[in-house]
């Protein structure tokens, strides 16, 4: 019967054995460095590093609480990143993963466990960067309403393979567009937020010209992520506005000047074609001196 001794060297020897062989496991396969994800309009790829040399990683994903997962793509692969965009169904699901250094396909090894490194946790709808949208401007003819249309953004997301979701299918009334706007020439900003794609804006100065950002807003996100990124700017047009203000006042002094200069050569070139007509001619008879009696 084996004594109380006997059975804790066994166990330290085990733990030695375990201790040196995961050392050199890890001497072998390397573990793989600056594990992140990132992810943008739902596009999600899970990255790393080093790039491998005599061995490959393989990537083991699952939904927090169930069952690992792995996906063909990248199962023993020479490449620092991996696509995880279709396999996280579960959207709003918080997920991990681990990234296993092994050998290159088609090699063997004894190792049982092989070393990995588990990456940060990673939710698709909480977590994902939205893009900028692309929005119209439209002023009513009485110059009191401004109308804003912003097309939501796509994603990466498919519905039966051949439907392109976009961020509103995904968010649906948790997506808000937030307006941050002021007139063409001021600084002083005011902001709207609003639950449609469509942006009424009737507390405007009527005939000024106002310049508009719009960004999606997500307020059920974490406060650093909650907005998208800014839209490009666009103004409005100005009602009434001068020649002067519309190109500038080098423009027109340019323009005055070029035509003035035309005008002027115009005019000399009619007087000198004027002035070569009046000449007498200095051929024929006419042109000889008189006889003397």
């Amino acid at each position: 019967m084996e004594s109380n001794r006997q059975r804790k060297f066994r166990v330290l020897v085990l733990v030695l054995v375990s201790f040196f062989t995961k050392a050199l496991a890890s001497d072998i396969f390397p573990k793989a460095q600056r594990v992140a994800w990132s992810s943008f309009n739902f596009k999600s790829m899970l990255t790393w590093s080093p790039n491998p040399t005599n061995y490959s990683y393989t990537v083991e994903f699952s939904e927090m609480g169930k069952d690992r997962e792995r996906t063909p793509h990248c199962i023993r692969t020479m490449e620092t990143e991996c696509d995880l965009t279709a396999e996280l169904k579960n959207l709003r699901a918080s997920y991990n993963a681990d990234i296993l250094s092994e050998p290159k396909r088609g090699v063997s090894s004894d190792l049982v466990e092989f070393p990995h490194v588990t990456s940060e946790r990673f939710s698709p709808y909480y977590d994902t960067l939205i893009g900028r949208p692309e929005f119209k401007i439209e002023v009513n003819n009485d110059m009191r309403k401004t109308t804003l249309f912003v097309t939501d953004v796509p994603t990466a997301l498919f519905k039966n393979r051949n439907e392109r979701l976009n961020i509103r299918d995904v968010f649906g009334d948790d997506l808000l567009y937030k307006v941050t706007y002021r007139k063409a020439k001021s600084t002083g900003k005011k902001e709207k937020t609003s639950k449609s794609s469509i942006i009424e804006l009737t507390d405007l100065d009527q005939g000024v010209s106002y310049c508009f950002n719009i960004q999606v807003y997500l307020p059920s996100r974490d406060q650093d992520k909650r907005h998208g990124e800014l839209s490009h700017i666009q103004c409005s047009p100005e009602e009434g506005t001068s020649v002067f203000e519309e190109y500038g006042t080098g423009v027109i002094v340019g323009a005055i000047f070029i035509i003035i200069l035309a005008i002027t050569t115009i005019i000399i070139v009619i007087v000198m074609c004027c002035r070569r007509r009046k000449q007498p001619k200095n051929t024929g008879k006419e042109g000889l001196p008189l006889n003397s009696v």
